[in-house]
């Protein structure tokens, strides 16, 4: 464990450590409608709680692996200047669990001009919650699932306190905010769920805030379960366009349909994707270039 209980207080022995850092499209987070530039993409490994971790691999070496390297918040600055990078990535693993190392991080890439992503579960207290979204300029928070059952039994965690952060961060920051739920065939994606999901999610955030749909493959205790397949992805997606969300996309399993996004008023699209390959871009300023209406999101 990255954290060890000794009378009630907490001892983080790898601030600083990482598994991994590497330039990427953002789109792979994925934030969609956050920028469109390559950032600097930055991994930390501590350990997530989900039976169906993607990135297991990483998140579960030991404190003594020869992958792990030292990398100091300037390090990561210095990088992301040297690369012409626009923004910095924590993600692959929980960045909340390397809390005072991320916002050591991003207050340096704040004073040099460079946007910050946290990608997120979102199971965070709110007094910390306060302070790290204050650093944030976009986060992708996970939710996983839309039911309490889903989170206990798959992610020994509760749905309730990743709401009241998906909430905060809409309603309380200038963070840009975007979300992923990732299909679990016969575990989190029945009608109800998707339907709650889009309904709460419409009702507490509004129409505007990226939902993205993407793909389980097995891995870790996961491993003997079936692969989402292309449907379930585009039922879902279906699901929410139909309940009225505006940015709504797949991940893993894509096309152009489901990777693009659409103008909200003359539903054109102003920007094409085949997956991670931009193929047209059709906003002037953030505006779209058919009909002048705004894109929401930071371009």
């Amino acid at each position: 464990m990255p954290e060890e209980i000794a009378k009630a207080r907490y001892f983080l022995y790898l601030t600083g450590i990482t598994r991994d850092w590497r330039l990427t499209p953002l789109r792979k987070n994925p934030s969609i409608n956050f920028f469109r530039k390559v950032p600097f993409y930055h991994s930390e490994q501590q350990d997530a709680i989900c039976q169906f971790c993607q990135n297991w691999h990483i998140t579960k070496l030991h404190i003594d692996s020869k992958f792990l390297h030292k990398y100091s918040p300037e390090q990561i600055v210095a990088s992301a200047k040297q690369y012409g990078c626009k923004s910095v990535a924590f993600t692959y693993n929980e960045p909340v669990v390397f809390f005072e190392y991320a916002l050591d991080s991003a207050k340096l890439c704040k004073e040099e001009g460079i946007k910050t992503v946290a990608v997120t579960s979102g199971f965070i207290n709110p007094e910390p919650a306060v302070e790290f979204f204050r650093y944030m300029d976009a986060a992708n928070i996970d939710l996983k699932g839309f039911s309490e059952k889903f989170y206990k039994k798959n992610c020994l965690a509760k749905l309730e306190p990743v709401l009241d952060t998906i909430k905060y961060v809409k309603q309380e920051t200038d963070c840009w905010l975007e979300l992923t739920t990732m299909l679990i065939e016969g575990e989190n994606d029945s009608d109800k769920e998707i339907n709650n999901e889009c309904r709460w999610i419409l009702e507490n955030l509004g129409d505007s805030v990226p939902l993205h749909f993407s793909a389980f493959f097995p891995n870790y205790k996961f491993s003997n379960r079936k692969a989402t397949s292309f449907p379930t992805l585009i039922k879902a997606y279906d699901t929410a366009v139909n309940a009225g969300l505006k940015y709504v996309y797949t991940g893993n399993l894509t096309s152009v349909k489901t990777s693009s996004t659409y103008c909200k008023n003359c539903k054109k699209p102003v920007i094409v994707r085949n997956g991670y390959e931009l193929l047209e871009y059709n906003l002037k300023n953030g505006f779209c270039s058919f009909c002048n209406t705004k894109c929401d999101g930071l371009f």
